[in-house]
């Protein structure tokens, strides 16, 4: 059994310091792997992320993350990435990572993703080129998800992003900004490319369990929604995902 511990939303400031990794005491007890699901920051600088990187510095599990929204505030998240990766975590955005667990390999691909909305309730990619782009953005990221996950030579293949990819994970918000917290492409990325599990954050006040069309099962791991410093889900038991409390206070 694979043990995945999760969060998202983290939300590191300058004066952040020390606020996670007490929580972190035991990861290595809970968890194989530890990912993040975006929003790094609250204004996406590099102090702040010099922050983060020194509470993920030498953890005793893999560290995984992708960058969300706030992530991209100050336009570096170029510099916010290398911060991190000079901290040892493995940071994604169209690219996948392979982990060796107890004789097993654990593949995850991880994208921001980006919003749309969801089937009945979306945006196309017609008439203005500022519509064209927005949707063509998040089909750009949606495909790319699925290249790094049919690729993945895993024998676990986990999708790790910011935004939402079903609608299910969002209830709780508000129904009119659904659209800009994610979008069914990110959804059938996943389901075409085989993923066994998705996680997710961004949506702060929406719902931890959902699942895809192709029966992918999808986690919200905002840390508001989970309300502990992380969650830990388990792959490979039987043939399902299912919740640990495992989670820290």
């Amino acid at each position: 059994m694979i043990r995945i511990a999760a969060t998202g939303d983290v939300h590191f400031g300058e004066d952040s310091g020390g606020t996670l990794r007490p929580h972190l005491e035991h990861l290595g007890d809970n968890a194989d792997l530890f990912l993040i699901a975006g929003d790094l920051t609250n204004w996406g600088t590099v102090a702040e992320a010099q922050v983060l990187a020194e509470e993920l510095r030498d953890l005793p599990v893999p560290v995984v993350l992708v960058l969300g929204n706030h992530d991209y505030q100050s336009d570096e998240p170029d510099k916010i990435r290398q911060v991190l990766t000079d901290a040892g975590v493995v940071v994604l955005e169209g690219e996948s990572a392979t982990f060796d667990v107890r004789g097993q390999k654990v593949g995850i691909a991880g994208t921001k993703g980006f919003g749309g909305g969801f089937a009945g309730a979306c945006g196309t990619a017609f008439g203005e080129p500022e519509m064209k782009a927005f949707i063509d953005h998040t089909q750009r990221l949606a495909d790319r998800l699925e290249r790094c996950l049919t690729d993945l030579d895993a024998d676990h293949k986990v999708a790790l992003m910011h935004f939402s990819p079903v609608e299910q994970t969002l209830r709780g918000e508000r129904l009119e900004i659904y659209p800009f917290l994610g979008s069914y492409l990110l959804a059938e990325a996943c389901d075409r490319g085989g993923a066994d599990l998705i996680v997710h954050g961004h949506a702060h006040a929406g719902t931890e369990k959902g699942v895809t069309a192709g029966g992918v099962h999808v986690r919200n791991a905002s840390r508001f929604v989970i309300r502990h410093a992380y969650k830990v889900y388990c792959l490979g038991g039987a043939g399902d995902v299912a919740c640990d409390d495992s989670a820290a206070a």
